[in-house]
């Protein structure tokens, strides 16, 4: 049962014994600013009944024979967060057994004996629609958690559909690769491909991750004067492999002047990056996507405006809700789970800001309008300078201890490592790692930290206690991002802490 509108939700209705009672308490009710409606009979009561009320009032006289049970029905098949209030306008004693059978059957009644003053009988009123309107919150709350529960279950299938897709062709490169053993040049197809699958799954980890930081308020934001066209530089270079592959042709217009504001650059170069992405997944092949930024007073306006499905009106508000947009029409799009949007809404809010959907219908395209605050010092900082492909693989001098109990995660990096010139060692528990140490001179150990046994932050503490601890660069590397587990880490001494799965690109310049 959905919320009726206020004149039915909080009607009273009235089955009087005569014409006259009812007229009179109808005017009584009215005078108080109530809503009543007088029924002829108890099964006209009934029909009022299921369309809406905020209490029902009866007279002793009308509860006798079968249309005490006719009630009695009624009020038994009432919705579990429902329980109607009734009141019953008893005669002078009120110890009949009409009365003692309402006691009995009504597990929400009140009995009023008459003759009544007005104002006891107003506030018996008033007491009973009190009790229906919290009744009506708890129904409003179960609603919402029942919608809510169905968007999570549809996200579940959504998330197993979308892991599942990348370890689909992940698992075929694989078997290709061991069945026929290709060279070089034959085997590089095979490895981009599930690169491309690894970085997909990658993203959705991290989609996750970021969710959970932002809706547990763990969120790090680094603030500081950005420039926005750097930043939108950085997110157009981040979502290009979608607009190549589909087709798309990108514009970029940023205003002649520079736009500084107050954020955080990586985050705000997510936020432009999920809107593009969004664009160019919902837009079908060969589409048009346009981003402008400019000057409103005093703040940055961005709009990502895209020819793709459109949203329909109901859409525009529920669209940044958690779950929401997996499920309809906006699962047409080519993977992702739904999220990307709510993350863009938490992030920009968190900074000042705001973002808007808007759209002329389904089929006709969308636009997300961003506003940020400039900041108060018009000084533009310097551009940031990305690290290039080519800058991921210099020449590594000395020896790398890696240690990780995941034997295929410590034999791979320490593999990449000796690629790159460095001399790796790897062990596969805290003992094994303090005998290397003592053997061999350590310049740098790359510790998991969730270890059987001895972990991580327990090793780092002995390295350091070490003949040279002094000198050791101490590296965590984790899949758990939590503040409590960042400050356990820096606790136990450690240099830098890197979230699993690695970024290469960072990794190497930790390096």
């Amino acid at each position: 049962m959905s919320a009726l509108p206020p004149d039915l939700e909080e009607r009273i209705l009235l089955r009087t014994a005569t014409s006259r009672d009812a007229g009179m308490a109808s005017t009584v009710l009215e005078r108080a600013h109530f809503v009543s409606q007088v029924c002829d009979d108890m099964g006209s009561l009934v029909d009022e009944l299921l369309r809406g009320a905020g209490a029902i009032m009866l007279a002793e006289e009308v509860l006798a024979g079968p249309a005490l049970a006719v009630l009695t029905g009624a009020l038994a098949a009432q919705p579990p967060w429902s329980d109607v209030p009734v009141l019953v306008l008893a005669r002078q004693g009120a110890d009949s057994r009409a009365i003692a059978s309402a006691m009995d059957e009504f597990a929400n009644v009140t009995v009023i004996e008459r003759p009544m003053r007005v104002a006891s009988l107003v506030s018996a009123v008033r007491t009973a629609l009190r009790s229906r309107r919290r009744q009506y919150e708890l129904r409003n709350l179960l609603e919402g958690l029942r919608d809510a529960d169905q968007r999570k279950t549809e996200f579940l299938a959504t998330l197993a559909h979308e892991l599942r897709n990348p370890l689909a062709p992940l698992g075929t490169a694989l078997s290709l690769l061991q069945r026929k053993k290709p060279g070089p040049e034959e085997a590089g197809k095979y490895y981009e491909l599930m690169n491309r699958q690894v970085e997909h799954m990658v993203r959705l980890v991290n989609d996750l991750m970021e969710v959970s930081r932002i809706t547990r308020g763990k969120i790090e934001l680094h603030l500081g004067p950005v420039l926005l066209d750097a930043v939108i530089d950085d997110a157009v270079e981040l979502s290009r492999p979608l607009f190549e592959r589909a087709g798309h042709s990108l514009t970029v217009d940023v205003a002649g002047d520079p736009l500084v504001v107050r954020g955080d650059a990586v985050r705000l170069t997510q936020v432009f990056s999920n809107l593009m992405n969004n664009a160019a997944k919902y837009t079908p092949a060969g589409g048009r996507v346009t981003v402008t930024a400019r000057q409103e007073g005093r703040q940055a306006v961005v709009s990502v405006s895209d020819t793709g499905t459109g949203l329909a009106p109901e859409m525009l508000k529920s669209i940044f809700e958690m779950f929401v947009q997996v499920s309809g029409t906006a699962r047409e799009a080519q993977g992702g789970l739904g999220i990307g949007l709510t993350l863009v809404k938490s992030l920009v809010e968190l900074q000042g800001g705001s973002v808007e959907a808007a759209s002329e219908g389904l089929g006709r395209g969308a636009t997300f309008t961003v506003r940020l605050p400039l900041a108060k010092s018009a000084a533009a900082p310097g551009r940031r300078t990305r690290m290039s492909q080519d800058g991921w693989a210099p020449s590594l001098e000395g020896t790398i201890l890696v240690v990780d109990d995941n034997r295929d995660a410590a034999d791979t990096l320490a593999e990449l490592l000796a690629s790159m010139g460095a001399t790796a060692l790897v062990a596969y528990g805290g003992e094994e790692a303090l005998q290397l140490a003592r053997e061999h001179d350590i310049d740098i150990a790359v510790l998991d930290i969730g270890m059987p046994g001895m972990d991580g932050c327990e090793l780092a503490r002995h390295l350091r206690a070490g003949p040279r601890g002094a000198e050791l660069k101490l590296i965590a590397l984790t899949g758990w991002g939590q503040q409590g587990y960042r400050d356990r880490i820096a606790a136990a001494g450690f240099d830098h802490h890197l979230i699993k799965p690695l970024n290469l690109g960072e990794f190497m310049a930790v390096l």
